[in-house]
């Protein structure tokens, strides 16, 4: 493997790419962890624990599939990906099923092609540069792209690597290596919405799940809370300067009144009626979603009644309540 790549080809990255290969991850993960180890018919009592610790500690397999997106010069653009049948035993993957999706795509997306390959792990190994060539009847110049699934708080960059295969003279011998390649991450409108959205979901907790209204006010709160504190520092800092214990700055006090100018622009008649259409809307909602809990809590209370006066009326009680 070579550190950087010497092509001069210019990658961009879509975050699409990068969800599908987390997502395609985390749900082999999970299916591996939910499957219970198989043991052998002669393991018995303490090997029977051994063998499930150690299939517990045993990292998740690897998954497999291709890159699509177009390459315009170059500039080599990545835009989406599907994933692939792998066979451990003979590494490599499963033809027909490439090029059954490979076929489907070409009907939705009639301008991308394929650009190479993607995997996971911490490394590229030895055994990737076998796939790596069976798909250079597709692509002469594939690009492998790595994810490494590791969490690692103190890293910054994303977990990403993109390799080209370049022919090196090795002992005499020439061989394909992997080559490291620089990228950048490009978005489009939809992709950043779907992101941000993504981004802004948060687990249920206790049974009720975070609502995106209750989001957005905890955002308006943090954000009123911070100009608040703001404003207190400057106004603590006038004072000081007022009494004369910190020197006085023309350059600061200029842009303070700057600041200042710019209030009274919102004691318009505009701004008013606007906060007041948000404020009544505010309240609109709050108000439907409580009439909605009362009517949901008055037709349990109302099941009851008529499912505990229907047992007496079958014993010749009274009738129905409702």
């Amino acid at each position: 493997m070579a550190s950087s790549s010497s092509s001069g080809l210019t990658f961009k990255l879509h975050p699409l790419v990068i969800v599908n290969i987390s997502d395609h991850h985390t749900r082999v993960k999970s299916q591996s962890q939910s499957q219970p180890p198989h043991a052998s018919p002669s393991s018995a009592n303490g090997c029977d624990a051994s063998v499930s610790a150690s299939a517990a500690a045993s990292p998740p397999p690897r998954v497999f599939g291709c890159v699509i997106g177009v390459q315009r010069g170059r500039t080599v653009e990545i835009f989406n990906s599907f994933e692939l049948l792998y066979d451990p035993s003979t590494h490599s993957l499963d033809r027909a099923f490439l090029l059954k999706k490979q076929e489907l795509y070409k009907k939705v997306f009639p301008n991308f092609y394929i650009l190479g390959w993607y995997s996971t792990g911490s490394d590229a190994q030895e055994s990737d540069m076998l796939i790596h060539k069976s798909l250079m009847d597709i692509n002469e110049s594939p690009v492998y792209l790595l994810l490494n699934p590791s969490i690692n708080h103190t890293q910054k960059d994303l977990p990403v690597t993109i390799y080209e295969s370049e022919l090196h003279v090795i002992d005499g011998i020439p061989q394909l290596i992997f080559v490291r390649s620089s990228y950048t991450i490009e978005t489009v409108e939809a992709e950043r919405i779907s992101v941000d959205h993504v981004a802004h979901l948060k687990p249920s907790d206790g049974g009720s799940a975070a609502t995106q209204l209750a989001a957005h006010l905890t955002g308006i709160h943090s954000a009123i809370k911070m100009l608040n504190s703001r404003i207190r520092v400057l106004h603590h800092y006038l004072l000081a300067m007022q009494k004369g214990d910190i020197t006085s700055e023309n350059s600061l006090l200029r842009q303070v009144s700057s600041l200042l100018r710019r209030l009274p622009a919102i004691e318009s008649g505009k701004f008013q009626d606007d906060f007041l259409m948000e404020y009544n809307d505010t309240l609109l909602i709050s108000y439907l979603a409580m009439f909605t809990n009362c009517a949901s809590t008055m037709n349990d209370l109302v099941d009851k009644f008529n499912t505990a006066y229907d047992r007496q009326s079958r014993r010749g009680g009274r009738t129905a309540f409702m």
